[in-house]
């Protein structure tokens, strides 16, 4: 019997809350509901959850800063954002923290179940395949372990969106990665905020991978990125 996969659920609208979890439940999700984000991150220390969908404005600790200190803990669960705001300022935060969905209110509950699916999808998708080995200058990347690794020695762990950017950018090395490609193959969906979070996480592996001067990923514009890079292996 396949094991049921578990969600961490923070919300402050007790009803809105309830409902949720009601939904979640009886689509087959395992769901945790926390009022606030302190007992949210209290759970998440307890317990292994596949996936977390958190609600930014919440007493105690808000949804932003629960998603750095789960991010702290774990770099590779994903996490869905549920808010009121619909500034651009505050989407970009979101994604900037290392959200791999966002959906502002009210939303349908069917949307939302759509979006953990796909999520889920990719990341069973990703533990499926077998470990994939890139070597990019003085750096060996793998992809299933999200390690990126200096001169055999120095370490970096990768987030699970730094990680897929990465590898499509090393499945496609000194040549075109087409944006529109990348927005879909990761985020599924290539509106403006999706394309923002894309500049965020390209700025990120820039930074990770600055220490070899061999190395860079440029823009091409009106068409997407390439890694240059002396041997990818």
């Amino acid at each position: 019997m396949e094991e049921r996969m578990r969600i961490l659920l923070c919300e402050d609208d007790e009803n809105l809350g309830m409902l949720l979890r009601e939904y979640l439940q009886a689509k087959g999700y395992d769901t945790e509901l926390c009022p606030d984000g302190e007992a949210g991150y209290k759970s998440f220390l307890k317990s292994k959850f596949d996936l977390c969908v958190l609600d930014v404005m919440m007493p105690k600790k808000d949804g932003f800063t629960l998603a750095q200190e789960i991010r702290a803990a774990n770099s590779e669960v994903p996490i869905i954002f549920l808010t009121a705001k619909t500034m651009k300022e505050d989407i970009l935060e979101g994604f900037k923290i290392g959200a791999d969905d966002y959906l502002t209110k009210p939303f349908s509950m069917e949307e939302l179940t759509l979006r953990i699916e796909a999520i889920l999808r990719r990341v069973k998708g990703k533990k499926n395949k077998e470990s994939s080995i890139y070597k990019i200058g003085r750096f060996i990347f793998d992809t299933q372990k999200q390690l990126l690794i200096l001169d055999g020695e120095k370490q970096t762990k990768l987030t699970t969106k730094e990680s897929e950017l990465l590898g499509l950018l090393c499945a496609h090395a000194n040549e075109i990665l087409q944006r529109d490609f990348a927005l879909k193959t990761i985020w599924i969906d290539d509106n403006y905020f999706n394309a923002r979070s894309m500049d965020v996480y390209i700025t990120k592996l820039r930074k990770h991978l600055k220490d070899d001067e061999s190395i860079e990923i440029i823009n091409i514009h009106g068409k997407g990125y390439k890694l240059i890079t002396p041997d990818a292996e």
